[in-house]
């Protein structure tokens, strides 16, 4: 039985690195589509995010039937259930992907300096939700933790973006509505961020078994 389980805990994993690799592929497509707002790139963007849908729904029922089927112990049941909360964040993910590929199909062309902020966000978004996953299939408390801390540097980037905006407004108020845009895009790339200190939470949790998130 315990073989069995662990083939199901390794297909998991699979599973959670495919997701998360499509979350990595709509943050990518995100920043390539503000760069130069390509209508297959958005397009793409759209048909991951369904992707993403599909693949929590999947997810979740190979965790309902490890748990139903093999009854795991604690120590395993924890890392089931933490899958289960981390595919929800994945799932959020994609949505904010999603949300920031339909600004920027509406987005105004403006003449504005390129907000290289933006991009760094993006990246970095895109590179905790690696780790954040990576991290939980290796067991990597240090990469958890470098994860969580990682926001910080996302919520500074932002707080840096905002004052920029004000300033180009304050500057050329004619570009307000364009500046109001790339504020909602930057706002979303920061809850990716949330959400991927969120996953590394969860992978503490499935370590250690204490959560230091919000209450559960």
């Amino acid at each position: 039985m315990r073989n069995i389980f662990d083939k199901q805990l390794e297909n998991l994993h699979i599973e959670l690195i495919k997701m998360g690799s499509l979350c990595e592929e709509a943050i990518s497509g995100s920043l390539q589509a503000l760069n130069d707002k390509s209508e297959d790139i958005i397009k793409s963007i759209f048909m991951l995010e369904s992707e993403i849908d599909q693949k929590e729904r999947d997810i979740e029922g190979l965790c309902m039937r490890l748990i139903l089927q093999q009854q795991p112990v604690a120590s395993d049941l924890r890392v089931v259930s933490a899958a289960m909360k981390m595919i929800s964040d994945m799932e959020r993910i994609g949505d904010q992907a999603e949300d920031i590929a339909e600004i920027i199909k509406f987005i105004q062309n403006d003449p504005i300096k390129k907000f290289a902020h933006i991009d760094e966000m993006g990246k970095a978004a895109s590179k905790m939700v690696t780790n954040s996953i990576d991290s939980f299939i290796k067991r990597d408390l240090t990469l958890a933790g470098k994860v969580i801390a990682s926001d910080d540097i996302i919520d500074g980037l932002f707080i840096d973006i905002k004052k920029e905006l004000i300033n180009y407004i304050q500057e050329k108020p004619e570009s307000g509505e364009y500046c109001l845009d790339l504020l909602m895009i930057a706002k979303y790339f920061e809850r990716i961020g949330d959400h991927a200190a969120n996953i590394a939470e969860w992978v503490e949790f499935s370590i250690t078994g204490i959560y230091k998130g919000e209450a559960l």
